[in-house]
């Protein structure tokens, strides 16, 4: 079983900066994507970035474009979202994604979020 944990969230004045990290844990062959998304309030589950193997342009939401950067360390199976000129509207509980293959197959787990307050 894949597990994912995030870190890094906080509460942060507008203008500031936040580096989110999510570590994979588990029996690992590959994870093939990863994906950083927030949920608001009363909000649907939207995603903010996401990066795939092989492919050396991320996708980033219009949202954000110009301010987020998602990077990954293979060798520790992290992703890293780097947001910079946070806005109050960027409050949302951050939540990353991978899809991969484990001792298990084929797998798709997500973290169980983290908490991103900005300040006005």
């Amino acid at each position: 079983q894949v597990r994912l944990v995030e870190s890094g969230g906080g509460l942060v004045q507008a203008g500031g900066s936040l580096r989110l990290s999510c570590a994979a844990s588990g029996i690992i062959f590959s994870i093939n994507k990863w994906g950083w998304y927030r949920q608001a309030p009363g909000k649907q589950r939207d995603l903010v970035a996401s990066i795939t193997n092989g492919d050396d342009r991320p996708n980033y939401a219009d949202s954000v474009n110009g301010r987020v950067t998602i990077s990954k360390d293979d060798e520790t199976s992290t992703v890293f979202l780097q947001i910079n000129n946070l806005k109050p509207e960027d409050t949302a509980v951050y939540y990353c994604v991978a899809r991969g293959y484990s001792d298990s197959g084929n797998f798709a787990s997500w973290g169980q979020g983290t908490l991103v307050t900005v300040s006005s």
